[in-house]
């Protein structure tokens, strides 16, 4: 296979599972080498991502390792063997990778959590919602820049009101319900567009009030993206810098704790609408 200039995030991912594979067996990158009868250059390069891996190699590599978990043997072998090239391309070089790599996860992702404070979640934002807050950017985007990511993001939806959408629930605190991106109408029409999304079996949206004490404490904003099994799950965190994923178990379990606290104290989803429906009404 030949070698990649940039690698996907879901490449890099099934990378770095490979040498965490490889790392729990206790081998050299070298000993995975001569286990294979390749170089240990081909084990480096299979590990940054910059070169593929069969599937009949990553499973010879599984065996090696000694990893009995099916499930996640077939999982990584599915990333192997994937040569998905999505509607995301359409916008290479056109928009930051992390755009990119954002609409490849949800694209695989098996369900979708959201929590947001001050913005409402992107996969339920109207089109006139994405277009006021890119515009409202420091420095300002070039207005093709500008189109181009409003179209990225209204694409975006097809997670949940496409022809297979993934089970999704969006806890948003009344902060974000509140604040008027693009006037008052605009926040309105949004409002009116979360409610029609949220009458949808698949989708679930939970409110958080200014009112709830219980709350304080809680304040991570998340993206969770499940994999094909727990261990691939990924969560996605706005940095100063852009996004930042999160794969380790470690942290994965502190972010499914703290959604799972959130989603606890958040009011339920027949509330949630009824409280969504009296602010639409209000404007």
């Amino acid at each position: 296979m030949g070698t990649r200039r940039e690698p996907t995030a879901r490449q890099l991912r099934l990378a770095l599972e490979l040498r965490r594979l490889r790392e729990a067996a206790g081998l050299s990158a070298k000993e995975a080498a001569a286990l294979l009868g390749v170089n240990s250059v081909q084990i480096s390069q299979i590990e940054a991502g910059t070169t593929g891996v069969s599937e009949e190699r990553l499973r010879r590599l599984a065996a090696h390792y000694a990893c009995t978990d099916g499930s996640l043997i077939d999982a990584l072998a599915v990333m192997a063997s994937d040569r998905v090239r999505g509607w995301w391309e359409e916008y290479r070089g056109r928009l930051p990778t992390a755009f990119l790599d954002l609409s490849e996860l949800e694209h695989h992702a098996t369900f979708r959590w959201d929590v947001d404070f001050l913005h409402v979640p992107g996969l339920l934002q109207t089109e006139e919602y994405a277009r006021a807050l890119f515009s409202r950017r420091v420095p300002e985007l070039p207005d093709d820049e500008l189109e181009w990511r409003v179209r990225h993001r209204m694409q975006r939806g097809v997670v949940i009101a496409g022809p297979r959408p993934v089970p999704y629930t969006a806890v948003v605190h009344e902060a974000a319900l509140r604040i008027k991106v693009g006037g008052r109408g605009a926040t309105r029409s949004q409002l009116v567009r979360i409610l029609e999304l949220s009458e949808a079996e698949h989708v679930t949206v939970r409110v958080i009030p200014f009112e709830l004490e219980e709350f304080a404490d809680i304040t991570a904003a998340m993206v969770v993206a499940g994999g094909a099994v727990p261990r691939l799950d990924t969560v996605v965190r706005d940095g100063p810098d852009g996004a930042v994923l999160v794969d380790s178990e470690a942290r994965l379990t502190v972010f499914r704790t703290l959604f799972r606290r959130v989603e606890a104290v958040s009011l339920d989803p027949q509330r949630s609408r009824d409280f969504i429906y009296g602010l639409a009404k209000e404007l």
